[in-house]
């Protein structure tokens, strides 16, 4: 793989694990890899496992971008999703992480959540910019079957918005955020500046190489993208048997790749460029794409607009995205 420009200890939550394990981790993974000295390295900490001590530790390690799980601002929304941590602990842990000389922090939010209000929801918004993190990722709540919420949400219990409300939400969102100068640069990620993206969630939108290490974990090269195994037993099992932990892999044709370069990239700001569509449709030109029906129809809602050679999401097309991509 070469050098990497980018580590990421995450998702589930890392500062769970000790810090002499954290310390082994971080220690072995410089040792094996060649990462350059001009790295972004992040791990997602939970606000319930940070204070002064444990910030130390951190600063003591390469890492030098922090992402909090956050979640919310309000303790009844923090109860409902089952989260350890107050809103006091997530203020309190980014005014630590300050003190302490962090310049790279980003925050993760979740909205569209069973009784929760926009008024809520806003001044959750409102909470986060206050505390000026450096990078924001806002994510629609999900509910996955097996789990607390999912089984509360599929019985009928709980209920999630209606579709015009997560609209509503989607809105609201990217328009108090980059009315306070966020750059709204993908669905669900809003930074400070393009110099503060996560260059960990870019790999993912522009088929950049990744190496992924864990269960579950993807991994993506040349045209080739691979998985590990989601059980930890088959996961740990193949490694003492010293296999590599793949449970499948796919090779992308050129026109997969295409397709997926269309799809990923309808869910960034900077769009794709008009040869994805013209390379397919056998169009050319800002004339020959608005004759194509769909794509018309799209720039005429203004859910496209077509700038510098690109056809870019607007703020609604963003909302839109996954359905997007089908369409065309």
């Amino acid at each position: 793989f070469g050098k990497f420009n980018s580590v990421y200890l995450g998702g589930g939550t890392p500062s769970a694990l000790q810090r002499k394990q954290l310390a082994r981790l971080i220690d072995y993974a410089w040792s094996v890899f060649t990462i350059s000295h001009d790295r972004e390295a992040s791990i997602e900490v939970n606000p319930g496992d940070m204070d002064g001590e444990y910030c130390s530790f951190l600063r003591d390690t390469p890492l030098n971008r922090i992402n909090l799980g956050v979640q919310s601002f309000d303790d009844a929304i923090l109860t409902y999703l089952g989260r350890r941590h107050r809103a006091a602990d997530a203020l309190a842990s980014m005014e630590t992480l300050r003190n302490s000389g962090f310049g790279n922090i980003g925050l993760d939010l979740i909205y569209s959540i069973p009784g929760q209000s926009m008024e809520s929801w806003i001044s959750t918004l409102e909470r986060a910019i206050l505390s000026e993190p450096e990078h924001l990722s806002c994510y629609e709540l999900t509910p996955e079957p097996g789990t607390l919420i999912g089984d509360r949400c599929f019985s009928g219990k709980d209920r999630l918005p209606d579709e015009n409300l997560r609209l509503e939400f989607f809105m609201a969102t990217s328009e108090r955020l980059e009315k306070a100068g966020y750059i709204h640069y993908e669905v669900s990620n809003f930074s400070r500046g393009n110099a503060l993206r996560s260059r960990h969630n870019m790999k993912y939108w522009n088929h950049s190489t990744y190496l992924g290490l864990g269960p579950s974990a993807h991994s993506f090269r040349g045209n080739r993208r691979w998985w590990n195994h989601r059980s930890l037993e088959a996961y740990c099992s193949d490694l003492s048997e010293n296999r590599r932990p793949i449970e499948e892999s796919e090779t992308l044709t050129p026109e997969d790749m295409r397709l997926e370069k269309i799809f990923l990239g309808l869910r960034t700001k900077e769009g794709i460029s008009m040869e994805l569509m013209e390379a397919s449709d056998g169009i050319a030109g800002t004339e020959g794409i608005l004759s194509d029906s769909i794509l018309k129809q799209c720039v005429d809602g203004k859910i496209l607009e077509i700038r510098e050679g690109r056809i870019r999401p607007t703020r609604r097309g963003l909302a839109l995205a996954d359905r997007l991509a089908v369409m065309l």
